[in-house]
């Protein structure tokens, strides 16, 4: 506790403190920016560090991630578009609520909530951090691909009118997700001599095509159908837009997400981008009201906004106390500490204890700091839908085609949006859920990496991948979760049947 309050002295030196707050404002900014992520504000701000102190650099790094992640929240309850990865489930039912006029309270509930998933991470970041790496050392090719499976199996729980439909739509991300540098052998696939898609497809290029620009297309035709667009009202609202009851109401929904966050932030390589998903899958798995998802409920928001937040703790679990980054931004991070000659790992604790400390006082002050600017801007942000329609998609449009530029400065990336927004539009058309697609787009080439390591592993023998327990376990779920939704499907198919009768 001396050390923890050491640390807090520290952050509250007067030009520490001012920058943590310019830090946290210009993560919001990222965040909610279509194209600006964590990770590009963090590395954009790196080089900024290298002449101050460690405490200092370090503090601001974890402002901006902090603001970042959570900041990704607004775009996608007002507009439909993840302002970053990690807030793509935050649109299934913020986006509906706001549709509903309730987007102040859609954004009150994720901001509340993505304060208490950062604030829990930081506790299991304090106590628990260890233990909880050592079990995650553990984890090698075989449990990553059974991870991995369990996770793309889980989509059929997203697909709310055909679970083939669902299929369809993460065989479909799958299938983009492969053109490029094979992984493992570096074999070139399905890049039909084009040099720019030796690179595959950039995840923000198929996150702003398929949300965003199909979003601005579908509203361009709707506007052009309906003569003039019409915006959904805000009601008036009270604190932070919500009742204790509703509040209460969902305990056990945090609970189980800010552990997901915590448990995938520690897994090195998968981070809030993929907690985010993963508990709203969950959510809606577990839920007494899995139909109501997607249609405008809290539940669809809490899940996502607390394990993408939980996620930020975890990850910098491994790397604390293993030199393991737990994501890119984590990676990063890891630079930081490095420009200041600080190699992280379990000497970390005994050589430089003031500076860990600090770095938790750090993501303590700058979670306060992130829903105390957001709470204040929140009356600001749903003024954006009194914007009409004939100004505010061009913006949002030119937001795409920069943020898509700004990724690698190639035309290619701009190109990318248009495929996917194309994409994307005629699934909404179609009724195919895009959920689904995210998925199999972000974990299929993890899935693919891994099987591949594991067979080399196992002597090509797909029984090895049982001899694990942590494999095994997800394989069985993944079984489980199979049964279970094919169960389902019939018993609606059934219903329905009935009804007809």
């Amino acid at each position: 506790m001396a050390l923890f309050i050491q640390g807090l002295v520290t952050i509250m030196n007067p030009l520490t403190f001012i920058l943590m707050i310019l830090g946290t404002a210009v993560g919001i900014l990222f965040g909610a920016l279509p194209g600006l992520t964590a990770t590009m504000a963090v590395a954009l701000f790196l080089p900024v560090t290298y002449g101050m102190t460690p405490a200092m650099g370090l503090a601001i790094l974890i402002s901006l991630w902090i603001g970042a992640t959570s900041g990704g929240l607004i775009s996608a309850i007002l507009l439909k578009i993840p302002g970053t990865p990690s807030s793509v489930a935050t649109c299934f039912d913020g986006h509906p609520m706001q549709e509903k006029g309730e987007g102040a309270k859609a954004l009150g509930v994720g901001i509340v909530f993505s304060t208490m998933g950062t604030m829990l991470s930081l506790v299991a970041l304090v106590f628990i951090a260890p233990p909880l790496a050592k079990v995650a050392l553990r984890f090698g090719p075989v449990e990553y691909f059974a991870i991995a499976i369990f996770s793309l199996m889980l989509i059929v729980s997203l697909s709310t009118d055909s679970m083939l439909k669902g299929i369809f739509s993460g065989l479909v991300g799958f299938v983009f997700a492969t053109v490029g540098i094979a992984p493992v052998d570096a074999v070139v696939r399905y890049t039909f001599g084009s040099v720019e898609l030796t690179s595959g497809f950039n995840t923000l290029s198929v996150l702003i095509g398929l949300f965003a620009i199909s979003e601005v297309i579908k509203t361009a035709e709707s506007s052009k159908q309906e003569g003039k667009a019409t915006i959904a009202q805000v009601t008036k609202i009270k604190g932070f837009g919500f009742s204790m009851k509703e509040f209460m109401g969902q305990k056990w929904n945090f609970l189980i997400s800010a552990l997901i966050g915590i448990g995938i932030g520690i897994l090195p390589g998968i981070g809030g981008g993929t907690s985010n998903i993963v508990a709203y899958m969950v959510a809606k798995k577990t839920s007494k009201y899995p139909e109501k998802f997607g249609t405008g409920i809290i539940d669809g928001i809490v899940a996502p906004e607390t394990a993408n937040n939980a996620s930020i703790g975890g990850a910098l679990i491994p790397l604390m106390t293993l030199g393991i980054p737990g994501d890119a931004v984590t990676a990063l991070l890891l630079g930081g500490f490095m420009i200041h000659g600080i190699a992280p790992g379990p000497m970390l604790f005994v050589n430089y204890g003031p500076l860990v400390y600090t770095v938790f006082a750090a993501v303590f002050v700058g979670t306060i700091m992130m829903i105390i600017l957001e709470f204040a801007g929140i009356r600001i942000f749903v003024k954006l839908l009194a914007i009409p329609n004939y100004i505010l998609i061009p913006i949002v449009f030119v937001l795409c085609v920069v943020g898509a530029f700004g990724l690698q400065s190639r035309v290619f990336d701009v190109w990318s949006i248009l495929l996917f927004g194309a994409v994307g539009y005629y699934f909404v058309k179609f009724k195919i859920p895009q959920a689904p697609f995210i998925i199999g787009f972000v974990l299929g080439p993890m899935a693919e990496t891994n099987f591949r390591r594991g067979l080399m592993m196992t002597d090509n023998s797909f029984l090895g991948f049982f001899e694990s327990p942590i494999a095994a376990a997800f394989m069985i779920l993944t079984v489980a979760v199979m049964v279970w939704t094919i169960i389902g499907e019939v018993k609606k198919k059934q219903s329905v049947l009935k009804q007809g009768l």
